[in-house]
């Protein structure tokens, strides 16, 4: 019992490590900044590989470099699975249901797919350069390890609609563009306008201002077309761009760390939620991190969000020589958010701190798609309210029993 005990820790570090980071145990900066650089290592070291002469002379060092990484890769791998038992919402599925479930997430697909190739060479006749294009799948390993790319995924997923949109436009402007110049120029240019699908590689080629220059009108309305759309093409092109670099300063104004599925999973208010539950909240919660010293909320502020502490320690301060220390884990503000209500307590990062936050926004957006969801967090509140004996005097406050129910003393701290 004691060694399944050792072995459940020693897989849960694991998973703090590879899942969720240097926030969860010093050694996930380490593993996580090595993995980075072999990533990069590769790149470079594939990309050196088409050279001949280097090829020729540094072949067998590539070759030992290239099955170190796939140890590298395949033991990270190996672990993430072994350690995706001690996930909250798998913890409950049998343990071979919960790594097969964490497999088949695109991520882990991604790492599979990383090192697959060097597998299959052994059981599958393949052309070897073949695998070495392949091998590019390391390069989206980055996505696990990089916020700005995790930030511009997020984006793309908000903003599709408004994409498609815009994407429409100039599917739309493409057509027209290309049938007009069909028009115009099939007369006087019969081999390169012949035919609409011909006009549109120019249209194409215009309108996103390329201009390769193999294919220009020569008659005047032709030219003159030739004008328009162009002017046409610098707006309808840039559109896409500003939709993207819009939603990513306002995805990173709203990030301040990146929120991953697994981090979500660890606080306990999530933990028996399922992986849609908690997907929903990954993108409805926002960040903020808080240096030693820095209030969270003063007493007074708007309660228009709820604090989730994901790493480090606050304490809130309920009266005079009296605190309460919260950890990671811990909620506050949740009260003062379901009443729509100020905070009434001051609450100060201890030490570094990193929070999420859940504002009414999100609250009501998501209590439209996920109704239990609100009903377990309310659940929770007040059931922290009842244990707590600031919050049955708060509680009596606002609704008091009769006129024999004991009243709150004077002085006695009330909820956040």
């Amino acid at each position: 019992m004691k060694a399944d005990t050792v072995w459940r820790r020693w897989r849960r570090q694991v998973h703090d490590i590879l899942e969720v980071g240097g926030d969860a145990h010093p050694a996930g900066r380490v593993v996580n900044a090595f993995i980075i650089v072999l990533i990069f290592l590769n790149a470079i070291a594939f990309a050196a590989e088409t050279v001949d002469d280097l090829a020729a002379r540094y072949g067998p060092l590539f070759h030992v470099f290239n099955i170190f990484s796939v140890i590298v890769f395949s033991v990270e791998y190996l672990l993430r699975l072994w350690s995706a038992v001690d996930i909250p919402m798998l913890s409950r599925l049998p343990p071979w249901r919960a790594r097969l479930r964490f497999a088949l997430r695109p991520i882990m697909l991604i790492d599979l797919f990383a090192v697959l190739p060097f597998y299959l060479q052994s059981f599958v006749p393949m052309d070897l350069r073949v695998l070495r294009v392949l091998r590019l799948f390391r390069l989206l390993k980055l996505v696990r390890y990089s916020p700005a790319l995790q930030t511009l995924g997020r984006v793309l997923a908000d903003e599709y609609r408004a994409l498609l949109g815009a994407l429409l436009v100039v599917l739309v402007l493409l057509l027209f563009a290309s049938t007009a110049m069909y028009f115009i120029e099939r007369g006087a240019q019969p081999d390169k306008f012949g035919s609409v699908p011909a006009a549109a590689w120019w249209a194409l080629s215009t309108l996103t201002t390329v201009g390769y220059g193999d294919v220009v009108p020569i008659t005047p309305f032709g030219k003159l077309l030739g004008g328009v759309v162009m002017l046409l093409g610098v707006g309808m092109i840039a559109l896409p761009v500003a939709i993207i670099a819009t939603g990513f300063s306002h995805e990173s104004s709203r990030h301040q760390f990146v929120v991953t599925w697994s981090m979500v999973a660890r606080v306990p208010l999530f933990a028996t939620m399922d992986e849609s539950e908690i997907a929903e909240i990954t993108k409805l919660l926002y960040t903020r991190t808080y240096l030693p010293g820095v209030p969270m909320v003063r007493t007074g502020d708007a309660g228009d969000a709820m604090f989730l502490i994901a790493s480090g320690e606050a304490v809130v301060d309920i009266s005079a020589g009296k605190h309460v220390l919260l950890k990671e884990g811990d909620f506050f503000g949740e009260m003062a958010l379901l009443e729509g209500r100020r905070h009434k307590h001051d609450v100060v990062a201890k030490t570094k701190c990193s929070v999420y936050l859940l504002d009414a926004l999100s609250l009501s957006r998501l209590a439209r798609r996920h109704p239990e969801i609100l009903r377990r967090i309310r659940n929770v509140a007040e059931a922290r309210a009842i244990a707590d004996p600031a919050a049955r005097g708060e509680k009596r406050k606002r609704k008091p029993r009769d006129a024999s129910a004991p009243q709150r003393k004077p002085g006695e701290p009330e909820t956040l």
